[in-house]
């Protein structure tokens, strides 16, 4: 197998990769325009790459019809289909994943509940295997062609895919060492699920700034935070954590818009609150979630009027605390709650604009629906993949 040597370095080998990760089939001379490298060093690299899967030769520019003079040039392009990547979601109730190949197309998903107890560690792991064996059969992959999954947890999580013994423990139950004891699914990393949707909303939302936060905002909150253009982790992974809200006026706890509903409902109804006629007054209260709320509001219900209100209140002081803080410009709602969100936001920008603390950020909702942790966790493991092409061979054979 051909190795980086002196003359074609790593960082030779990782710009001619990222070239072909970015476009379509090349020539060495359209590499090297970008690139500064010289040819010599240019079909070096695409030897060494070729070599270990990731780009394959294609017919030269003569049998390609565009061939004019002289010697005709070999093309290249990025060997897509030869291996695959997974981008895993391990929610606090609920484990999907999606299985796509090195240019982010998906080609296949899954999903399971957690059942039985989603703070066990041993069922998390169990639910988190099957859900990624059901994604790789509905793709026709196997395990040998996965190269890297990514796994988005919601814990703090360090460079070494670890997570603190805080918060009574919490957090190591949600991340109970995937890292080591996922399977068989090439190199498992591991990420902060707000960080995940972060990077899914640089990569493939509508971020048109440089400073956001992204608030994963269904049972509890949990920000993804990019400041200046670079995505902030803390000494521990803990930066987005947001337990902070607890000693928050207003807020009080962390508890997310649905999370924050079901505890008011339950409240209000204890102490007779919530009108008989009200939709919600029959509504489980582990099953209630904003769209229960948005949908009753919707049909003139005033009490699910009043609760858009608080809730739209709960989330502006959320945003006020990232803005104040950090100097976002926009936090972005994402997450499955982001698609029923729409009444709450409207509601939350009618509470920043009394200007008590402007300026403020604006707020709006994510485009990229529930899956946005585990899209972000597939762009996770492709750039994992990109940055150090020569660490990993796609499973072919020559």
């Amino acid at each position: 197998m051909v190795e980086p040597g002196v003359e074609t370095g790593r960082a030779s080998v990782e710009l001619v990769a990222a070239y072909a990760f970015d476009h379509g089939p090349f020539t060495a001379s359209e590499v090297m325009d970008e690139t500064g490298l010289t040819r010599a060093t240019v079909l070096n690299a695409c030897d060494i790459l070729a070599d270990r899967g990731w780009i394959r030769e294609l017919d030269d520019a003569r049998a390609a019809g565009d061939y004019r003079r002289g010697r005709p040039a070999r093309r290249y392009e990025l060997a897509a289909d030869t291996a695959f990547v997974v981008g895993l979601d391990v929610g606090q109730h609920r484990v999907a994943a999606l299985v796509a190949t090195l240019r982010g197309d998906v080609i296949g998903r899954a999903e399971l509940p957690i059942v039985g107890g989603d703070e066990d560690p041993d069922l998390r792991l169990a639910t988190a295997r099957a859900v990624v064996e059901q994604a790789t059969t509905q793709a026709g992959t196997t395990a040998g062609q996965v190269l890297v999954t990514a796994v988005g947890v919601p814990a703090p999580v360090d460079a070494h895919g670890r997570s603190p013994r805080g918060d009574h423990d919490y957090w190591a139950r949600m991340n109970p060492d995937f890292a080591t004891r996922l399977g068989p699914w090439g190199e498992v990393v591991l990420e902060n699920d707000a960080n995940l949707a972060a990077s899914a909303e640089r990569a493939l939302g509508a971020v048109a700034r440089e400073s956001i936060a992204v608030l994963l905002a269904g049972v509890s909150f949990g920000a993804g935070l990019i400041v200046d253009g670079v995505l902030l982790h803390g000494g521990a992974g803990g930066a987005g954590e947001l337990r902070v809200l607890g000693m928050v006026e207003g807020v009080g706890s962390s508890e997310g818009l649905d999370g924050a509903a079901r505890s008011w409902l339950e409240e209000d109804r204890r102490t007779g609150r919530v009108p008989a006629a009200s939709p919600l007054a029959l509504t489980p209260v582990d099953a209630l979630d904003v769209s229960h709320i948005v949908d009753a509001a919707t049909r003139g219900d005033a009490y699910a009027e009043a609760l858009v209100e608080r809730l739209g209140e709960r989330l502006g002081r959320v945003c006020v605390v990232l803005g104040s803080l950090l100097d976002v410009e926009e936090v972005v709602v994402a997450g499955g709650v982001a698609r029923v969100a729409s009444s709450v936001i409207a509601a939350a920008h009618r509470w920043l604009d009394q200007g008590v603390y402007a300026p403020t950020p604006l707020v709006r909702a994510s485009e990229l629906g529930a899956d946005v942790v585990a899209l972000g966790a597939i762009t996770r493991a492709i750039s994992t993949i990109r940055s150090q092409p020569w660490r990993f061979a796609a499973p072919i054979t020559h």
